[in-house]
C-alpha cells in the first residue's frame, strides 16, 4: 500500500501532465508495488482536486469491458473513471485536439438513470428498469501516462490506467433518447467514420454480451464501499470498438442507424 504522500504525489503528477499537456512515464515505474486499491486512491485524490476546483460529478465511465478494447490495450480487467461536468461536449461541436495527450475516440452507449442503483447483486433487468433512457455516445480518451514508454519500452499496467481516471477526457452524447425496454440493445451498434472513411463497426453485444453488464459491473465494484449510482447520472457502459486516434483537422462521424449520428470536428 502506498503512503498518503505517495498517493498525493502520484495524483499531482497526473494533474500536471494534463495541465501541461505532456505525457509522463507510467506511475508503476516509480511505484512498482502499486496495487488496485492504490490506483483507485490516486484516481480519487485527483478527482477530489477537480471537485474542489468547482467541477461536478455527472456519472461514471466503465472501461475495458469489450474484447476489442482489452486486446487494443493489452489489459483484461474492466475499470471505471469519473465523469465531470467540464468533460461534456455537444454533438456537432468542435474540440481542440491539442488540449489532450494522445486523444482517441471510442464508440459506446450511455445509460441515463432515473432511479438509483446499488448492490453487489444488481441484475441486467434491474439496470434496464432503473434507466430513464439510453443514448448513443462517444468517449474521448486521453492517456496522461505513456501506453508504451518511448525510452524503456515499458508497457503500462491496469493500475496506471485506473489512476489516470481510466484515461477519460470527454463525452459527446447523441440526440436520440432510446427506451431501453423497446430495443434489443445488444444488437444495436454503430459505424465509425474518420474523415469520411469507415474505421470501425461494432455491436453493443461486444460489451460483456450486453452493455447493461457494464453498469451492473460497476454497481458490484462500488457496493463494498457503500457507494451506488444516483438518479440522473450518465453511465458510459464501455466501448464496443477499438479506440481511433484523432488529430487536428479530423472529422468523426458515428452512425448509429435508426438512433441517429454523432459528429465532432477536431481543430
Amino acid at each position: 500500500m502506498l503512503t498518503e504522500q505517495q498517493i498525493a504525489d502520484a495524483a499531482e503528477q497526473l494533474h500536471e501532465a494534463e495541465r501541461q499537456r505532456v505525457q509522463i512515464p507510467a506511475l508503476t515505474l516509480t511505484y512498482p508495488d502499486m496495487d488496485l486499491g492504490d490506483a483507485y486512491r490516486v484516481q480519487k485524490h485527483w478527482v477530489d482536486q477537480k471537485i474542489s476546483a468547482g467541477h461536478k460529478v455527472i456519472g461514471y465511465k466503465i472501461g475495458l469491458t469489450s474484447r476489442a478494447m482489452q486486446m487494443a490495450v493489452n489489459i483484461d480487467t474492466p475499470d471505471y473513471g469519473v465523469l465531470l461536468d467540464h468533460m461534456l461536449y455537444s454533438n456537432g461541436g468542435t474540440i481542440s485536439a491539442g488540449d489532450f495527450t494522445d486523444p482517441r475516440i471510442e464508440v459506446e452507449f450511455a445509460f441515463v438513470l432515473r432511479q438509483p442503483l446499488f448492490g453487489e447483486d444488481v441484475t441486467v433487468e434491474q439496470v434496464m428498469a432503473a434507466t430513464d433512457y439510453v443514448v448513443p455516445a462517444l468517449e474521448l480518451i486521453a492517456a496522461r501516462s505513456y501506453r508504451t514508454d518511448p525510452k524503456t519500452g515499458y508497457t503500462r499496467k491496469v493500475f496506471d490506467t485506473i489512476a489516470d481516471n481510466a484515461a477519460n477526457a470527454g463525452i459527446i452524447l447523441g440526440d436520440s433518447h432510446i427506451d431501453p425496454q423497446n430495443v434489443d440493445l445488444p444488437w444495436a451498434g454503430a459505424a465509425l467514420y474518420l474523415n469520411g472513411e469507415i474505421e470501425e463497426t461494432g455491436l453493443a453485444a461486444g460489451v460483456m454480451g450486453h452493455p447493461a453488464e457494464g453498469v451492473r459491473w460497476v454497481c458490484k465494484r462500488f457496493a463494498p464501499w457503500g457507494v451506488g449510482l444516483e438518479a440522473g447520472q450518465v453511465i458510459l457502459s464501455g466501448s464496443f470498438t477499438r479506440p481511433v486516434v484523432v488529430r487536428a483537422g479530423d472529422h468523426i462521424r458515428a452512425d448509429y442507424g435508426p438512433f441517429g449520428a454523432i459528429n465532432v470536428n477536431f481543430k
